[in-house]
C-alpha cells in the first residue's frame, strides 16, 4: 500500500480562504497542514512508501525531509490530473493498492489511516474505500485495490460521483466516516471547525501563534 498525496503550487494554495487570511498566510498555513499530513503518513507502518505529486519546491524539500519520494509533474492541472498521474507511475513499478490523500487534513492520525487499510485490506479485490468530509461532499481519503479500480474525479463535490462510479463498475464501496479526516480545510468555517478541535497539530499552533485564531475570534465575536 502506497500512499499519494497530491501538492499544487503553493502560490494559489486555499484561494477559498481568501476572505479571511492574506496570500502568504494561506501559503505558511497550507505548509503547516501538509507537515501535519506528512507526520501521520510516516508513522503509519502499515504503509510501503509515500509518493508526493509535485512541482512546488518547498512540498518538495519537506517530502524529502522526511523520507517521501517526490514524482514531478510537469504541469500543475490539479488535484485529479496529479493524483491519476502518480497512479500510473506507481502501477509501472507493480504497486497494487494505494491511498490517496490531500494535504488539507491535519488533524489526520495515523491511527486512522491504519483503520483504513485494515478495512480495506479485507475486502475483495477490486475494492474502494472512502473517508468523507465531514459534509458528505469531498472525498478525503481514498483507497483502491487496484490503484485504477475506480476512475477519480476530484472538487467540492466528489463524495457521491465517487458512489456512483463505484456502483457502475460492480463495485461496493466502503464507506469509512473518521473524525480526523473527515476535516479538510477549504472555508473559514473550516478554520473555525479546526480552531475548535483539540490537539496541537502545527496547523493549530500556526493559527493560534500567527494571531489569526485571535482575529479570527474577535471578528465572530463583532458579527
Amino acid at each position: 500500500m502506497w500512499a499519494v498525496i497530491p501538492v499544487k503550487d503553493l502560490a494559489g494554495a486555499k484561494q477559498r480562504l481568501a476572505p479571511v487570511l492574506a496570500p502568504k498566510e494561506r501559503q505558511e498555513l497550507f505548509l503547516a497542514m501538509l507537515e501535519d499530513v506528512l507526520a501521520a503518513l510516516v508513522t503509519t507502518s502499515s504503509l510501503d512508501g509515500i509518493a508526493m505529486i509535485t512541482r512546488d519546491a518547498n512540498a518538495r524539500a519537506m517530502a524529502r525531509q522526511v523520507g517521501a519520494e517526490v514524482i514531478s509533474e510537469d504541469k500543475n492541472d490539479g488535484q485529479t490530473a496529479a493524483v491519476n498521474f502518480g497512479i500510473a507511475q506507481l502501477m509501472s513499478r507493480g504497486v497494487s493498492m494505494i491511498l490517496q490523500v490531500p494535504a488539507d487534513v491535519p488533524l489526520a492520525l495515523p491511527s486512522e489511516f491504519e483503520k483504513a487499510i485494515t478495512i480495506h485490506r479485507a475486502v475483495i479485490t477490486p475494492a474502494v474505500t472512502i473517508v468523507p468530509a465531514r459534509d458528505q461532499q469531498g472525498s478525503n481519503c481514498v483507497l483502491c485495490s487496484p490503484p485504477n479500480a475506480l476512475p477519480l474525479r476530484f472538487g467540492n463535490n466528489s463524495f457521491y460521483p465517487h458512489l456512483d462510479a463505484a456502483h457502475r463498475l460492480g463495485i461496493q464501496p466502503t464507506i469509512l466516516p473518521l473524525s480526523g479526516l473527515g476535516l479538510d480545510i477549504d472555508t473559514p468555517d473550516d478554520l473555525t471547525e479546526l480552531l475548535a478541535r483539540s490537539g496541537n497539530t502545527r496547523a493549530q499552533t500556526y493559527l493560534t501563534e500567527s494571531g489569526i485564531a485571535a482575529r479570527l475570534s474577535e471578528k465572530q465575536i463583532s458579527v
